[in-house]
């Protein structure tokens, strides 16, 4: 899944949130899931992908995270319940 991606983590339905953006979800996935990012996903056990967005150009991919990271809280969770109302672990369907 080499594409660009903005993707939302937590680690539990409606729990703390991290914003991130990368040129291969996939293996970035195995990263947070494996826990070799040290820092904030690390410190709170966040790995639940619970929506992406795929971007034909990195430029797009990075402008949409930012804009995303300004969001209140509330237009966050609306955003990931528009698509995974259950918060269920999308990485699951993602081939690995």
């Amino acid at each position: 899944m080499k594409r660009p991606c903005v993707y939302l983590l937590t680690n539990k339905p409606n729990g703390t949130l991290y914003i991130g953006v990368t040129s291969n979800l996939i293996n970035r996935m195995e990263q947070h899931k494996s826990g070799i990012i040290s820092g904030f996903t690390q410190r709170y056990g966040i790995k639940l992908l619970v929506w992406f967005e795929e971007h034909s150009m990195m430029t797009d991919a990075i402008e949409r995270e930012k804009a995303i990271k300004q969001w209140q809280r509330a237009w966050k969770i609306e955003l990931i319940e528009s698509i995974n109302p259950k918060w269920q672990d999308l990485s699951l369907t993602l081939c690995f």
